[in-house]
């Protein structure tokens, strides 16, 4: 495309010469830019991540998982990448985790599924459930800010180190980094396992126990 609208240019300063001009105010040859700008709502949003194909996740996928709950939660998770079940059910954390996760936010927090929002750095599954490479992370990472911006949670859980890093930056271990607040511009960040590392690993419930706690308090205390 840039060389063929350097040809159209040269092709017109070539015109104009010929015809005289040494000088022209007339406006050179310009490339329509497509419009980058997302959705303003999130049905729109999701309508639009639903066509998207700016990975090579897009051609395994069997659905786009965009996410669901509350479009004003004051609350949300964001996990890694949708697995097999949620694949097939185009629907966030509805396998084994999942059923795990809605036990943490109902038995702990003690709310209902539907009063936060739950989204995944990324919408499509990576094949054999790996994690996401930088290159998918950072090309699906607009939708989940636009997903952020538009619910506007007082607090994110990020559940796991890859959802973490790529909320944060901070590459430090989760071990490390999890139930520390984070204060971001609009929102704070805590950080704890993933539901998929407390099936593998039934001890870690007591510190993400201790992470909840700390949820639900500064959720009820207006604290954020």
């Amino acid at each position: 495309m840039k060389n063929l609208r350097n040809a159209l240019l040269l092709k017109q300063l070539y015109q104009l010469k010929q015809l005289g001009f040494k000088y022209t105010s007339v406006s050179p040859y310009k490339k329509e830019e497509p419009d980058l700008t997302l959705p303003n709502t999130l049905e729109k949003l999701r309508k639009q991540a639903l066509e998207c194909h700016l990975c090579g996740l897009s051609k395994s996928r069997t659905h786009v998982v965009f996410g669901e709950g509350d479009p004003h939660a004051a609350l949300m998770f964001v996990g890694e990448a949708p697995g097999s079940s949620e694949d097939s059910m185009g629907k966030p954390f509805v396998g084994r985790s999942g059923e795990l996760l809605t036990k943490m936010i109902e038995n702990v927090l003690h709310l209902k599924r539907e009063d936060v929002y739950i989204s995944n750095i990324v919408k499509c599954r990576p094949p054999n459930n790996r994690t996401p490479t930088p290159t998918e992370a950072h090309t699906c990472q607009p939708y989940l800010l636009k997903q952020i911006e538009l619910v506007k949670p007082e607090l994110i859980v990020a559940l796991g180190a890859t959802a973490y890093h790529y909320l944060t930056g901070d590459e430090s271990p989760i071990s490390k980094a999890r139930g520390i607040i984070q204060q971001q511009k609009n929102y704070a960040i805590i950080p704890t396992y993933h539901p998929s590392y407390l099936l593998r690993n039934p001890s870690a419930k007591k510190e993400v126990f201790e992470d909840l706690l700390k949820v639900e308090k500064l959720l009820k205390n207006n604290m954020l």
